[in-house]
């Protein structure tokens, strides 16, 4: 039986990239589909905005509560387990129910796609240091083209077949994932003997253990946050003039960050060749200059002096740099959070992610209250601030690390 820290048989990194960019659907997939399920639900306003934030705050539940289970029970089992309840709940949600089983299952939903956080400290274990840099940052590539490419085709797919067909498509997808990762995972059983309420109320403990797990998640929390913000709310500025995007226009825009994803494999080489601090610097700077080129694009003297197709080109390119910058910064911040304890890597990677996600739902409610009180540019201007702030944690990990000169650990 494995440790928590023996590498285990080789990663299949192509499948797991496959099985974090399917899992991330579910998150993801009923925020374009809103309006179609309200109508057919017949659902409040109020109960409409509920499908996704349940969805969402079910997903931030798993995190903290199921994805500790790792360094407590046999991963494999847990995985198979989780994403099995995942498909089921999803086929339930495809089915003409009631709208208040439909908001319950949503929850369901979002708590058994942490999967996603139990696969990834299964990689980190199968993996030996000198590579993990660069298998994680693969597979995250396949986390984010899932999530990027999520609400076109779900709006695609609800276009030529009915919301439920998204819901009915991706629990089968779900069902082909489980079998084959049931195949491929090796069996890991962590080394944790406590009981899972010590396990669960250790999580601040860690916290306060481990000052890389809180200056990268704080990092990570801070870019995500401008990356809400921008594609929250791109949408209203890409429908109105100059740019006039209708519903497939702005499902086309959503492709151009996808290129953005080439820099999760490139961050993780630099990790693992000792220039994590560089790139971080690079990838916050990458981000701030995406949201200012963002702001540009909607300038009131920019519209008036440029052409319209030069003002797509700038946001498009606004577009590719943010999620460059930010998914560099999670390639790295992962890197690093899972060179940490070995026998409390589900806890960590729990804790990272719960972090950064509550940052993008953060930067997501300032970004509306910005919009309806200075339009893009404010929108901008939070962007902007969380590209800072993740620069200045940067620069206050190096001026902690000059005041207390020591040996320099592999995930700084």
């Amino acid at each position: 039986m494995s440790t928590a820290d023996a590498p285990l048989a080789p990663v299949p990194v192509r499948l797991f990239a496959l099985a974090t960019g399917v899992i991330v659907v579910s998150l993801y997939l009923p925020q374009p589909l809103v309006g179609l399920i309200a109508a057919s639900l017949s659902l409040t306003p109020a109960e409409a905005g509920l499908v996704s934030t349940l969805i969402l705050a079910g997903y931030a539940a798993g995190l903290f509560l199921l994805v500790p289970l790792c360094d407590l029970v046999e991963n494999r089992r847990l995985i198979l387990a989780t994403l099995a309840t995942n498909a089921a709940a999803l086929a339930i949600a495809a089915c003409p129910i009631a709208p208040a089983g439909f908001l319950a299952i949503s929850f369901v939903i979002g708590v058994t796609t942490c999967s996603i956080q139990m696969l990834v400290p299964l990689a980190a274990a199968m993996t030996v240091e000198a590579q993990r840099g660069r298998v994680i940052g693969n597979i995250m590539s396949g986390l984010l083209l899932g999530g990027m490419l999520s609400r076109p085709l779900a709006s695609l797919v609800a276009e030529h077949f009915g919301w439920r067909a998204g819901y009915a498509l991706l629990a089968i997808a779900i069902v082909l994932l489980d079998a084959a990762l049931a195949r491929r995972l090796p069996r890991r059983r962590p080394p944790a003997t406590v009981p899972y309420r010590a396990l669960v109320g250790s999580l601040a403990m860690l916290w306060r253990a481990e000052p890389v797990l809180r200056r990268r998640a704080l990092s990570a929390a801070s870019s995500f946050a401008a990356f809400s913000a921008f594609w929250s709310l791109v949408a209203l500025p890409l429908s109105a003039s100059p740019f006039g995007f209708g519903a497939v226009g702005i499902a086309v825009f959503a492709l151009a960050g996808v290129s953005g994803a080439i820099s999760a494999p490139i961050a993780g080489r630099l990790g693992d060749a000792g220039k994590s601090r560089i790139a971080l610097r690079l990838a916050h700077l990458t981000l701030i200059a995406s949201m200012l080129l963002a702001g540009v694009a909607d300038n009131a003297w920019a519209t008036a002096a440029l052409p319209r197709g030069v003002l797509i080109a700038v946001m498009g390119l606004a577009a590719i740099l943010l999620d460059a910058g930010t998914i560099a910064d999670q390639a790295l911040g992962r890197r690093a959070v899972n060179l940490l304890q070995g026998e409390a890597r589900g806890r960590i990677n729990g804790l990272y992610t719960g972090v950064f996600f509550l940052g993008g739902a953060l930067g997501s409610a300032v970004a509306g209250v910005a919009w309806a009180h200075a339009g893009w540019t404010g929108v901008c201007a939070v962007g902007i601030c969380g590209g800072s702030m993740a620069l200045a944690l940067d620069r206050r990990g190096d001026a902690t690390r000059a005041a207390t000169p020591q040996p320099v650990r592999a995930c700084d």
